[in-house]
């Protein structure tokens, strides 16, 4: 049988940004509960009162402040460098049998250079590849013959590397991504390594996204 905590936990973990204003403690609970009261009703299917529904929000947004603080703060806020690459292209192209020895022919002709930003990344049924505005004439030219079912121009990116501990604390890319929501900020394309975290945006927002990941190690 179903209490009105395990009702009301159920609830706000459906509700991720609504679970995270609770673990700040910005959301007046009174007020969460009437809004909230229907459908916890329904979930048990009775009638309850504002109080324990409080009670109970009082209950969870102690847990969830309690675990940010302990675990994803901690990790967050022992983010590594931020680096920012500007003027970037992303082209995603329908995966192939003759795609991956045009990136191999792409490879060898980048001779190990540090100059260049090149990024690649596959799935079932499209590859996305994702390089400096001095490559995009090699890739169009390398790639002519390929499905290119989007160009995205006009990217940047912003990379950060994280503890090695970020990898057994759930969250932690939530935690990022929560925060850029919030400020508007639309991502292009996520790449991301153990330890090391890529985020594509339109050079039109790199700025506000860059003091939105800087402002995470002040948390």
């Amino acid at each position: 049988m179903k209490t009105i905590s395990s009702a009301v936990n159920e609830y706000i973990k459906s509700k991720p940004f609504l679970s995270s204003a609770l673990s700040e403690g910005i959301i007046n609970l009174t007020s969460l509960s009437r809004n909230i009261k229907p459908e916890i009703e329904e979930i048990l299917r009775k009638n309850i009162n504002h109080g324990a529904i409080v009670m109970a929000l009082n209950r969870l947004s102690l847990n969830l402040e309690f675990q940010h603080t302990q675990k994803i703060v901690r990790v967050i806020k022992n983010i590594g460098d931020i680096t920012v690459r500007s003027n970037l292209t992303d082209y995603n192209f329908k995966v192939s049998e003759t795609i991956l020895n045009n990136q191999s022919d792409i490879l060898k002709k980048l001779n190990n250079t540090n100059t260049s930003f090149y990024s690649s990344s596959r799935g079932v049924d499209e590859c996305n590849i994702v390089v400096s505005g001095n490559l995009t004439s090699l890739i169009d030219e390398n790639f002519g013959e390929e499905l290119l079912i989007k160009r995205t121009e006009k990217l940047s990116a912003i990379s950060f590397k994280l503890p090695s501990e970020n990898v057994s604390v759930p969250g932690i890319y939530y935690y990022v991504f929560q925060k850029l929501s919030w400020d508007g900020i639309n991502i292009s394309q996520v790449i991301s390594t153990s330890n090391e975290f890529t985020i594509l945006v339109s050079e039109d927002e790199v700025d506000n996204a860059f003091s939105v990941i800087n402002k995470l190690k002040n948390i």
